[in-house]
């Protein structure tokens, strides 16, 4: 392992030094989750997204400002032809020297199955796939695409490949509030970790999202009252609050970015796959560092990262009320979440 020393590291105006850089490589994806997608998206002209090799120069510039972890996130990542080329560039300039601690990606674990066992060659450890229902019909109604079977075997042959698999939970009142609990039985018992994540309200959908918000502090009290709840302190460089279910001895994690905001310590940004960066999911602040590499190189793209510090919100302004506009326009494919 390399010693690795940042040239200037990457520090917004409230001292947050931002590590965690998510990026994603596409915006489009086999499914079209009701809470993430409309019905009938358009789609980015290829031309647009950025290549591989501005993908590569853009994390390079990010690893050599203090990053040291890269999750791959779309749209649905494993979509985007060639994908195995960028993680095994990835792997090779950034994992095997030591400047990454970590790359990974999160999947809606369709294209899973194929795909696993290279990913753990590369020195993927983990991946997070969403999942958000067990029940046939129930996630046909939530992707409206289905094939369940598809995403178990993909969540099953990552395990098999010596991933470490976290279910991504999108908690939806009424839709699946009922499920959580046997979601939760069936991870643990099959070695899988489970994080729950509270609806945001970003692009337009076709539904009122007051009717579907579930507050995951709801959540938290109902599993209280039939497990033991301990609070632990794993952080995974992400949002979530962990616990331990001292009955079946996994973990749990909650993302709340309405009932309890954890923007105080954020260090994440998120470039999407025209090269915009987001300092934050729930503000439209960004910088075109797709412009700043072509226009000016190294040096522009370095100073496009001088400038995204300046711009990093303190915090999101997430609401849910209803008949009220989203917090953000874009929909969640656009960020990768």
């Amino acid at each position: 392992m390399t010693n690795h020393v940042p040239q200037r590291p990457l520090v917004d105006s409230f001292g947050r030094h931002v590590t965690y850089l998510r990026v994603s490589v596409t915006d489009r994806c086999d499914f079209r989750c009701t809470y993430c997608m409309g019905e009938d998206m358009v789609f980015l002209p290829k031309s647009e997204v950025l290549s591989f090799e501005e993908i590569q120069e853009v994390i390079g510039a990010f690893v050599r400002r203090g990053v040291r972890k890269v999750r791959l996130t779309g749209g649905e990542p494993l979509v985007r032809r060639d994908i195995i080329k960028l993680i095994e560039a990835l792997s090779e300039s950034h994992l095997a020297q030591g400047e990454l601690e970590e790359l990974t990606l999160t999947t809606n674990g369709s294209q899973l199955a194929q795909h696993a066992g290279r990913l753990a060659e590369l020195g993927i450890r983990r991946v997070n796939v969403s999942l958000d229902t067990l029940d046939g019909e129930k996630f046909a109604a939530i992707t409206r695409r289905g094939r369940l079977p598809q995403v178990l075997d993909g969540i099953y042959a990552a395990r098999d490949a010596g991933l470490s698999v976290k279910l991504n939970m999108v908690a939806i009142k009424s839709v699946n509030e009922d499920e959580i609990l046997p979601m939760l039985e069936w991870a643990h018992s099959e070695g899988f970790e489970l994080t729950l994540i509270e609806e945001m309200p970003l692009g337009d959908v076709a539904f009122e999202r007051a009717d579907t918000h579930l507050s995951l502090r709801t959540v938290r009290d109902r599993l209280a009252e039939r497990f033991t709840l301990t609070p632990i302190a794993k952080r995974t460089g992400g949002p979530a609050r962990y616990v331990r279910v001292e009955q079946t001895g996994g973990t749990i994690g909650f993302i709340t970015p309405l009932s309890h905001n954890f923007c105080e310590s954020c260090n994440r940004v998120r470039l999407t796959c025209t090269g915009q960066l987001y300092m934050c999911l729930g503000q439209d602040d960004r910088v075109d560092l797709r412009a700043a590499l072509r226009e000016g190189g190294p040096d522009g793209l370095d100073a496009a990262l001088d400038r995204a510090m300046i711009l990093k919100p303190k915090g999101h302004d997430f609401v849910i009320e209803r008949r009220s506009a989203p917090a953000v326009g874009r929909h969640m494919s656009v960020t990768g979440g």
